[in-house]
């Protein structure tokens, strides 16, 4: 690929970012729909396993993230994008001919090591060129057409499934994969240039995990943001299920799962209309308490007697809140993470999103294997995780509080 030297046009820029990052979400919405028929095929005696299929892939990434930050501060940013989508393709590929779900998992877990690439690194190439303001409306962008994938892609993968199987959605992934790398390798100009790359240099990143670690409010924030993404990648894990077996709507699961992601959306929009008013900590405090409400409620639902078709309503309201409390406080507990990291933003921004990640898998595991026909189980672990993450930010205090 011949190097480009031109830069790209706002929208251009935005659309290929856009793309690159959806892959992750791509990656995970649209195996929803499939989960039912590989389980059948790959496990049919412990058909919950199926499930880690979503939460490997999510572990794989949270591992990815702890070095492709670095990696690509020294190799520039177009290299590690471009080797972590090679890696990516090549395991979606290897899970497309998988025999077993073990070999399924493995190969989940390095697509995952791969998608950590572009995801990670996308954010670092929109920070080398643009910065405040002008990167903040730039992710704005970024952000909103990015909230479409979720909506969009179990639609997208249950239509591949009726056409051409379960395996054919891994096609899928390397084809969108292989498009967007494609793009970036012909059309975006590298932004690191090479006197401008650090070398990588483990006792810094030693130091960086341990200042990361032993800041009170990063690492409040980060426990917290683990507890969120837990309840998220939980619900997500074992929600196919939920509407498939306790409520009858596999079939039209993906139409359902498409409305609470849409609905779920304007969380991000109102919590940009509302921190600079009310602040980060009150939202996020708010936020849980909603959950705890929210979460208390369901299970009331579950223990009476209602009919199924109101029972099942009750259970899409309730996701609705679950993925809504993730657009009212990642990004702010995020931002109240890094606060106290500037000097080392690029590492503790790697750190975080990797230990944050990671935890949340251990959380959401068992979570989603925790099914056992009704929602129940699920209910009471995001009501216990939601009372732990309300409690745990009320601990949280700012730099500026003295």
């Amino acid at each position: 690929m011949n190097a480009p030297t031109a830069r790209l046009s706002q929208f251009e820029f935005v659309a290929l970012i856009a793309m690159i990052m959806a892959t992750v979400a791509f990656s995970i919405d649209a195996m929803l729909p499939a989960l039912p028929d590989i389980a059948a095929e790959l496990t049919p005696d412990a058909p919950n396993r199926a499930q880690l299929i979503i939460t490997g892939f999510v572990l794989g990434m949270g591992f990815g993230t702890f070095f492709t930050g670095p990696l690509s501060d020294r190799f520039g940013r177009k290299p590690v994008m471009i080797g972590g989508a090679v890696v990516y393709c090549g395991a979606a590929l290897a899970a497309w001919a998988a025999p077993t779900l073990e070999t399924m998992l493995a190969a989940r877990l390095l697509m995952g090591l791969g998608a950590a690439g572009p995801r990670v690194v996308a954010i670092a190439l929109v920070r080398d060129i643009y910065s405040g303001r002008d990167m903040a409306r730039i992710m704005s962008f970024v952000m909103l057409v990015f909230s479409l994938v979720p909506a969009m892609a179990p639609s997208i993968g249950m239509i591949i499934i009726s056409l051409a199987g379960w395996h054919a959605v891994f096609l899928a992934f390397v084809v969108f994969s292989g498009i967007t790398v494609i793009w970036l390798g012909l059309r975006q100009p590298e932004t690191l240039t090479t006197e401008r790359r650090r070398p990588l240099n483990l006792p810094n990143l030693w130091a960086a995990i341990s200042e990361v670690m032993r800041h009170p409010t990063t690492r409040l924030s980060i426990v917290v943001q683990t507890l969120a993404m837990g309840m998220l990648f939980g619900v997500i894990s074992s929600t196919q299920q939920v509407f498939d077996k306790t409520y009858g709507q596999g079939d039209v699961f993906h139409f359902w799962f498409g409305g609470i992601a849409i609905l779920a959306a304007s969380a991000s929009l109102l919590n940009a209309r509302l921190v600079g008013r009310l602040g980060m900590r009150p939202i996020i405090k708010a936020t849980f308490l909603m959950q705890i409400v929210a979460s208390t409620l369901m299970i009331v639902a579950m223990l009476s007697p209602l009919p199924n078709s109101v029972e099942l309503l009750v259970y899409a309201a309730w996701n609705v809140t679950v993925f809504f409390q993730i657009g009212m406080t990642a990004g702010n507990l995020n931002a109240l993470a890094m606060e106290p990291m500037g000097h080392i933003a690029g590492m503790a921004a790697s750190l975080i999103a990797a230990l944050s990640t990671i935890g949340a898998v251990i959380i959401a595991v068992p979570i989603g294997l925790s099914f056992n026909g009704t929602p129940l189980p699920l209910a009471v672990a995001i009501l216990i995780c939601a009372t732990l993450a309300f409690w745990l930010t009320t601990m949280i205090r700012r730099e500026s509080d003295g």
